[in-house]
């Protein structure tokens, strides 16, 4: 599951990244991301045929959810069953949009949060779907995502069992609806691959308020870090309120 992550590269970078166009959003740096806040998302527009990034909420919200606050549940989507799933299918189909992170945190069954990153320092790119949710009473539009979740790779499992599925820069166009795949294609680039160039090291406790959000938050914590080529599937013992809810 991701229920934290980390997201401080500047608009204007990750406009360079994406190859997006249009107006630079003003999003702050987020060092301990969490549910319903506004975070940078990259989607794919068929009108203008151009990549945008924009500010979306985090959790995703149905078109006919009766209260915002029902996202606070759906912060992830298992990439096994989004065809099936009511919440997730249309977006599967026709919403789909990419996150980037500078990595993500972790509960392992023990309680202790663990900061997952790149070995080379490369931002990491999540792969999402966006909706579009009318308020009854403002009449107003708020748009909202969720981040896909697959098996993770053996060297995270003693960690946690799930993790963000993580695209490469080849598979975007695909994902974006920039080229045209099958729900066959889709589905395959959401696979999780062998292994990834990831570390994964414990960190401060600090990191469970979310009220915390700096840079420390990511350094290295003196603490015993688990055997990473353990397997487990044991899933973390965080509560649905501050780390998210897996579906």
């Amino acid at each position: 599951m991701c229920g934290r992550f980390v997201q401080k590269a500047p608009p204007e970078e990750l406009v360079e990244i994406f190859g997006a166009e249009g107006p630079i959003p003003n999003i702050p740096a987020r060092y301990n991301a969490a549910p319903t806040q506004d975070l940078a998302v990259v989607r794919f527009n068929p009108k203008t045929r151009r990549r945008a990034i924009d500010p979306l909420r985090w959790g995703l919200v149905p078109s006919w959810e009766k209260e915002l606050k029902g996202g606070a549940k759906l912060i992830n989507a298992r990439s096994e069953t989004l065809a099936e799933r009511r919440s997730f299918a249309k977006a599967f189909q026709s919403r789909r949009c990419l996150i980037p992170a500078d990595g993500f945190y972790e509960w392992a069954p023990d309680r202790t949060p663990h900061f997952v990153r790149r070995l080379d320092g490369r931002p990491m790119v999540f792969a999402g779907l966006w909706e579009g949710w009318k308020d009854p009473q403002s009449e107003e539009w708020v748009r909202t995502f969720t981040i896909i979740t697959a098996d993770a790779i053996e060297r995270l499992r003693p960690i946690h069992h799930r993790m963000p599925v993580m695209l490469a820069p080849e598979q975007w166009p695909a994902w974006l609806g920039e080229e045209s795949a099958s729900p066959a294609q889709l589905q395959a680039l959401l696979a999780p691959p062998a292994d990834l160039p990831v570390e994964a090291y414990p960190v401060s406790t600090r990191v469970n308020a979310v009220r915390n959000d700096d840079p420390t938050l990511m350094d290295r914590a003196a603490h015993q870090e688990p055997d990473m080529n353990a397997a487990s599937s044991a899933a973390s013992p965080g509560s649905a309120t501050t780390r998210g809810t897996l579906f």
